[in-house]
């Protein structure tokens, strides 16, 4: 059978007697204790937030490599691969809710991708919150928490009001260490772009197929991309397309032949052609590199930190 990376939704963690949860907090020790076994790389169907506020270890996302450090965030959106090891004495707290917890009630189906926390566009997927803003976030999670574990009447109102007040705290905090300079419209073009490339990245190639679906033109799109994040268009979309050839690449048993026509390559020369271009290395090489754990987000060298 063909290894593929798993998916896991929040009914997988939980449960099949709980598949109606759209959302759920724990703390970190209790979630390593209850699933001591997922540290493979893997996937998930719903939005995480995680807080660290003790302990040490390790994780990646979508190949790069941190280290736990108390204060520290992160935000991952469905579909990313990713795995961890942390010390036993790491704790903090783990928040998963579905798109649907607060599509049910807004008629924004991006609603959650209006905030910094979740695209590409704000950078990383990690970050080091000052004291105050650590500790205003932990203190809603603690409430959040003890609301959790109750059975009070409208609690699932309560606890998307105060989900949505941690994401504000968080938002209000990471755009100051980096905004981009475009306007609220523009990065809300770029976002509907990044959505779009999501969706079609292994069939369209050309910044003019994505220009003509948001109705601009490619000098439009390639000049807001440009401005936000410091490439092109083109570029955007070839970044997409070669993280999903690492991810099958070190997490798939597909062969180079296999992945390339996953990807909608002509034929496999031509896509370990493009592959090393723009990664230094071919294919195998990355595929065997990463298996002796020295490869980094870009090729081949010591994972970054």
């Amino acid at each position: 059978m063909t290894k593929r990376i798993p998916t896991y939704s929040i009914c997988n963690l939980l449960g099949a007697d709980q598949c109606y949860t759209e959302f759920v907090i724990t703390r970190i020790s209790d979630f390593v204790r209850t699933h001591p076994d997922l540290y493979f790389p893997h996937r998930h169907s719903f939005y995480q937030i995680v807080l660290f506020t003790a302990g040490s270890g390790s994780y990646s996302i979508d190949f790069q490599q941190f280290m736990v450090e108390p204060h520290q965030v992160y935000a991952m959106a469905p579909g990313q691969v990713h795995t961890w090891e942390f010390a036993p004495n790491t704790e903090g707290y783990i928040i998963n809710f579905n798109e649907s917890f607060f599509t049910a009630i807004c008629h924004d189906p991006h609603f959650i991708e209006s905030f910094p926390l979740f695209n590409a566009v704000s950078g990383s997927p990690v970050n080091l919150l000052d004291v105050e803003c650590c500790g205003e976030v932990q203190t809603l999670l603690e409430k959040m928490l003890q609301e959790y574990q109750q059975d009070w009447e409208y609690k699932a109102e309560m606890l998307r009001a105060m989900l949505l007040q941690v994401i504000i705290a968080l938002s209000r905090h990471l755009p100051r260490l980096a905004q981009p300079p475009v306007s609220r419209h523009q990065l809300h073009v770029l976002r509907q772009f990044e959505r779009l490339i999501e969706a079609h990245f292994r069939q369209k190639r050309l910044p003019r197929e994505y220009a003509k679906m948001l109705y601009i033109t490619p000098n439009h799109l390639n000049a807001l991309v440009s401005a936000a994040l410091g490439k092109s268009a083109g570029e955007l979309i070839r970044e997409r397309v070669l993280l999903e050839a690492k991810r099958l690449l070190v997490n798939s048993d597909l062969s180079v032949s296999q992945i390339a026509a996953e990807l909608n390559f002509e034929d496999n020369a031509y896509f370990a052609r493009f592959f090393k271009k723009h990664t230094g290395v071919s294919p195998e090489a990355f595929r065997a590199a990463y298996s002796r754990g020295v490869v980094s987000p870009t090729g081949v060298g010591e994972p970054e930190n």
